[in-house]
């Protein structure tokens, strides 16, 4: 439930238009013909997720059907390929009703008629005053909302509690000024060589490493219209650039391999103890403290994220949801079904949120309805590796991302690259993002 990423590299490679129009020759000739095939009986809807909590999903299903009397086709593809599958899905006409999307896709799946909005359905949006900001946020494009979350999470600052004690501190960074003044004293006292761990590897995590980075300085990538902005030093994303590039080559204090860490080898080593400070995703804070996966168990725990000169505690959220097909938004009477589903995984089932709270409870996938955050078997859940107010804190000071757009695949790749030319040496912080504004601006102005 917790993987991760934005527009398929095929995507990335290919470009936005290529890539859709390449998708779609594939459709016609993998899906077609198998259509007829997998034609659904009458009363029947099409589930479609990514692998992941299949058992919680496939046991709140059969509780729907039993409830409703409606049948459900459940399919799964890992989360690798299921950007992928779903392209071809939809150009080869194949059905899907209700089906998980990322955040990252609503823009391009919205653009291309393969996704319906929600919100005509009142039933639905009255979970909105439940939800946490962003979330919804994130489901809205042009004016409409377009699904139910059921997952969110946000990136957060984590710090080895001992190794912070063992350099003489009472209390972890609130800027990043002292996060640079703790990490300096850890190296002269041996601690760690390089004490804060970032992952700048060109990898779908990327951009939310980036943006909790831009955030936190008081930044933005791009503004309220969607023009780049990440070039203004001012109140864009040089600040955050430059502290990265002088971590890496002036304090020394981030490893020079950072371009090539991706997050995953980054967990692992926090985990193996090898630094004091990281930028990881929050729910990683469950394998950090389990002595049966980390050195460090116990050890592992959250402050806010580090405020820039100018910035604040802020940090980047995601979130996943589960939308509407616009071939099913087509027909009323399955669209109402459809509907129904989806309140039932995204809503309340039987008066509560239980798709959320047990997926919590069994796979560690966070939330974003706020009522859960009051039920005890969530907090109790939450005390085994976490501090639960702290966790409640920063996620009121969780952004969306501001650069989902249609284009994102294709500028992020050049984004990623132009950091990591900065990091390398190979330009200045200012330069590296003017370069990246004007793709920014070149990508927009082809839409």
């Amino acid at each position: 439930m917790v993987s991760q990423g934005g527009p398929g590299r095929v995507a990335n490679r290919l470009g936005r238009r290529e890539f859709l129009k390449a998708s779609a020759l594939a459709g016609a000739s993998l899906a077609l013909p198998r259509i007829a095939g997998t034609a659904q009986a009458a009363g029947t809807l099409s589930m479609q997720t990514w692998s992941a909590a299949v058992d919680v999903v496939k046991s709140h299903l059969s509780a729907f059907e039993a409830k409703t009397g409606i049948h459900v086709d459940y399919g799964n593809a890992p989360w690798a390929q299921y950007r992928e599958t779903m392209v071809t899905k939809f150009a080869g006409g194949a059905p899907v009703d209700l089906l998980w999307v990322s955040d990252a896709w609503l823009p391009e799946w919205a653009e291309a008629g393969w996704i319906a909005p929600i919100d005509g359905y009142d039933f639905l949006t009255k979970y909105n005053s439940d939800v946490v900001p962003f979330c919804t946020e994130s489901m809205i494009y042009n004016g409409h909302q377009y699904g139910l979350t059921y997952y969110t999470d946000y990136m957060g600052f984590l710090y080895d509690a001992e190794k912070l004690a063992a350099a003489g501190f009472s209390a972890p960074p609130k800027s990043w000024d002292e996060v640079v003044e703790q990490s300096l004293v850890m190296k002269q006292k041996g601690i760690a060589d390089f004490p804060l761990m970032l992952s700048m590897a060109q990898e779908s995590w990327l951009i939310e490493f980036m943006s909790a980075l831009v955030f936190s300085h008081g930044g933005a990538f791009t503004d309220a219209a969607g023009k780049a902005v990440m070039q203004d030093p001012r109140k864009g994303a040089v600040p955050a650039l430059r502290f990265v590039v002088d971590a890496v080559r002036k304090h020394k204090i981030v490893s020079p391999a950072c371009v090539e860490t991706g997050e995953l080898a980054g967990l692992k080593a926090l985990s193996a103890g090898n630094h004091a400070f990281a930028l990881l995703p929050k729910y990683r804070l469950r394998v950090l403290n389990d002595p049966a996966q980390s050195k460090v168990a116990g050890k592992i725990k959250q402050a806010l994220m580090p405020m820039g000169q100018d910035g604040s505690h802020a940090t980047v959220g995601w979130m996943r949801f589960h939308g509407m097909s616009a071939q099913t938004a087509k027909n009323k009477p399955r669209a109402e079904e459809t509907a129904r589903l989806i309140e039932w995984f995204g809503g309340k089932a039987d008066g509560q949120y239980m798709f959320q709270k047990i997926l919590f409870l069994d796979a560690g996938s966070d939330f974003a309805v706020k009522p859960l955050y009051d039920d005890p078997e969530i907090q109790a859940a939450y005390a085994k590796f976490a501090d639960f107010e702290m966790v409640r804190a920063q996620q009121a000071l969780a952004r969306k991302k501001d650069v989902i757009q249609p284009w994102f695949g294709e500028w992020n790749e050049a984004n990623g690259a132009a950091w990591q030319g900065a990091i390398l040496g190979n330009a200045t912080p200012e330069a590296a993002l003017a370069q990246s504004a004007k793709t920014w601006d070149k990508l927009k102005s082809r839409a």
